[in-house]
């Protein structure tokens, strides 16, 4: 199975959520009216694309009807479709790792799937032929060196660790190292997962980064964020709190294909302007993806 199969399965509560509820309303409609529109603002507030980015939405919306003469109901889908599309393709989802090596930092709070992601990314690119290197920089938690421990044999990666309580930006030193003189193409660096000592893991990150700076100047970096699209709303709110401590240059959205949640893809996309870069649905090593919006409105809709 592909992985648009695979999407099109993983999506299949969000789908149920909003496409079928759209179309219900598309087809009891004899006219496109305010009321229509009412309707069709509900269905998208209730699907977790939040108040904010649904109000943009119907906006846009009413715009392409008038500016179309569109009078079909059912031709307000496609319409639906296009506006989703271009506020999920603003600004482009590619990742940016074009330098040996390259670094991808991840952060997240526990529990969103941070370990699993950082060996699901490992392998994807380690299939793309790449040599990659894993940073066991979550030192706060024993359970977090072993886990990425045991995803670095299952993938077949080295990986550089500590004992727990080392400084993580020596450990991130030391990686660095290793990836130089083991030519890899990536360093995916883990990071510890709290948020309620905002301060210390603020500074935490910025060490790391001045270590990745100086040790590895003009290389390319992306910083990841894990978020849990089961949590929908909630997964914003953490957004905006790690934003305020880190430039975060993409989303890692896990667990899609557990939710009827969908939705936030556009919502954190619209509401902080940060892209979705990779998304999982499902357990399996090969669930973790490259993001592609013209892909994820043709699951979603289909």
């Amino acid at each position: 199975m592909g992985f648009f199969d695979k999407l099109k399965e993983g999506l299949q509560k969000t789908r149920k959520s909003i496409t079928e509820k759209i179309d219900q309303v598309l087809v009891s409609f004899g006219k496109v009216d305010e009321e229509l529109f009412d309707e069709l603002e509900e269905i998208l507030i209730t699907s977790d694309i939040g108040i904010e980015t649904t109000m943009k939405v119907i906006e846009d919306l009413k715009e392409k009807v008038k500016d179309r003469k569109i009078i079909d109901p059912k031709d307000v889908k496609g319409l639906l479709k296009e506006t989703l599309k271009e506020i999920l393709e603003k600004g482009g989802n590619e990742m940016n790792l074009n330098t040996k090596p390259s670094v991808i930092i991840v952060i997240g709070v526990n529990g969103v799937g941070k370990t699993t992601s950082i060996g699901k990314i490992a392998n994807l690119y380690k299939s793309q032929g790449k040599k990659v290197l894993l940073a066991a920089g979550d030192t706060f938690r024993a359970a977090a060196i072993d886990q990425l421990e045991v995803w670095a044999q299952r993938v077949g990666t080295e990986i550089i660790m500590q004992k727990e309580g080392s400084d993580p930006a020596a450990v991130i030193f030391d990686a660095v190292q290793a990836a130089k003189s083991r030519n890899a193409d990536l360093l995916i660096c883990d990071t510890a997962g709290r948020l309620h000592t905002k301060k210390n893991l603020m500074e935490e990150l910025k060490k790391v980064s001045r270590v990745l700076e100086r040790e590895l100047p003009g290389a390319d970096r992306e910083t990841l964020l894990v978020l849990d699209a089961t949590t929908g709303q909630n997964a914003i709110a953490q957004a905006k709190t790690f934003s305020e401590t880190s430039d975060i240059t993409g989303i890692v959205l896990t667990k899609l294909d557990g939710t009827a949640k969908g939705g936030i893809v556009v919502a954190i996309k619209s509401e902080l302007d940060i892209p979705v870069k990779l998304i999982g649905v499902g357990e399996q090593l090969d669930d973790l993806q490259k993001f592609d919006a013209g892909e994820f409105i043709e699951a979603l809709f289909s």
